[in-house]
């Protein structure tokens, strides 16, 4: 298991000891949670998906951030990529936020995935045309928007591609 690290940031596969601060802890404002799951919601569904990797994002050592890294069943229905993963469930606790953590983490990617899972040579992710800030953290993180675009369930969202 590779962790990435860059200064006070860093990627780390789940772990059950993170569990308690990242479900207890774990405050989004209402109108992130309509874009994103919590990370207690998004752990059910790896713990039924093997195919569903939970990383945890670290601020000073102290767990801050949440997403999953989904492989070919989460990544089919936005591309025909069988080596990509798919980014999901991504987010910040509300305290951590604004510490630049969203976008060191963002960047921490390509070698946290490069290490961890050598096949694979992309990532993708979507993004609600309204969350704006996501837009902006996932683009200064080298998401390239391709012009696709699908419908969810808060509306048309974008389809974002970081080559690794």
């Amino acid at each position: 298991m590779i962790i990435a690290k860059k200064g006070t940031v860093s990627l780390q596969f789940y772990k059950s000891e993170f569990r308690s601060s990242l479900l207890s802890d774990y405050v989004l404002l209402d109108q992130q949670r309509r874009f994103t799951a919590l990370p207690g919601d998004a752990l059910e569904k790896c713990d039924e998906d093997p195919d569903r990797h939970p990383v945890v994002i670290f601020y000073e050592n102290v767990p801050a951030g949440f997403f999953v890294l989904h492989g070919w069943e989460g990544v089919k229905d936005y591309t025909e990529n069988q080596t990509a993963l798919l980014l999901r469930a991504y987010s910040i606790n509300l305290p951590y936020q604004g510490k630049g953590i969203a976008t060191a983490s963002i960047k921490l990617l390509k070698p946290f995935v490069k290490g961890n899972f050598p096949s694979v040579n992309e990532i993708i992710l979507t993004v609600n045309q309204s969350n704006i800030t996501a837009q902006t953290v996932y683009k200064r993180g080298g998401f390239v928007d391709r012009g696709e675009r699908v419908m969810g369930r808060e509306g048309e969202m974008f389809i974002y591609h970081l080559n690794l």
